[in-house]
């Protein structure tokens, strides 16, 4: 009976918490186009968002595409398709890969980073001291936050997936003596809108999922300075879940067009 209980205190624990969520993510909507817009502070958080995150997703992007194409080579060599290599590569990074992954890199990086920056500012008192003097620590902190996000994740995802692209290429021109040219343009020829409308699109929602739970877990951490830790790590947490969540229900609307 006692697991029961927690069992059933756990899941009405999480489902207030999506609630809770659900809530913050409705104040961001209902607060972020109101003026005044702090658009400083976004710029700022463009450049902490884009600039510190550019290195981990490119150098990401680059390993993945030399494991992808060296672990796919001689399978692709055994069946006599190894000429599809750069369609398969290309695809695979440009749909799913490429987005996911640096969505993840950047959930580790980003999300706890925001959970341990606004915890720490909420167990200061430093969110309080701005409401109390008549600043909307929301709109400053939130907001601005969130927007940089939204925008700057779609942007690291297509520098990593050019990078990726590039290892690629770098393996079939070392192993298979295939030009840069040929590989790309055989690449670009294997896509189509239908790979980068979706791709983008989802972008900008694993974006805006990554701030929403980093700052929500900052914004209303508790319990002194432990709860800035617990902060940063559940946030990492659960991003990367809702990350997983958000790509399934894309990839599930995106084969309904395709059946179409």
């Amino acid at each position: 009976m006692a697991y029961i209980a927690r069992t059933t205190q756990q899941i009405r624990k999480f489902f207030i918490e999506i609630g809770e969520l659900s809530y913050f993510a409705g104040r961001f909507f209902k607060v972020g186009f109101k003026p005044p817009f702090e658009f400083k502070e976004f710029l700022r958080q463009c450049y902490n968002v884009g600039n510190r995150s550019l290195v981990l997703v490119l150098v990401t992007g680059f390993i993945i595409g030399l494991v992808l194409t060296l672990q796919s080579r001689p399978t692709l060599i055994e069946f006599g398709a190894v000429s599809w290599m750069p369609n398969m590569v290309g695809i695979s990074i440009v749909r799913e890969l490429g987005p996911v992954i640096t969505a993840l890199v950047c959930a580790g990086r980003i999300a706890s980073g925001f959970g341990a920056e606004l915890g720490s500012m909420r167990v200061t008192e430093q969110i309080d001291a701005m409401e109390v003097s008549g600043t909307n620590p929301f709109k400053f902190l939130v907001v601005t936050r969130i927007a940089a996000t939204t925008l700057m994740l779609p942007l690291l995802v297509v520098l990593g997936d050019a990078v990726a692209l590039y290892g690629s290429a770098l393996v079939e021109n070392f192993k298979g003596n295939v030009s840069f040219q040929l590989y790309f343009n055989t690449v670009f020829d294997a896509l189509s809108y239908g790979d980068l409308i979706p791709a983008t699109i989802k972008s900008f929602f694993f974006g805006f999922a990554i701030g929403l739970v980093g700052c929500y877990k900052g914004y209303f951490s508790k319990k002194g300075t432990a709860g800035v830790g617990t902060a940063a790590n559940t946030a990492v947490v659960f991003t990367s879940m809702l990350l997983f969540v958000i790509d399934f229900i894309a990839v599930f609307i995106s084969d309904i067009f395709y059946e179409l």
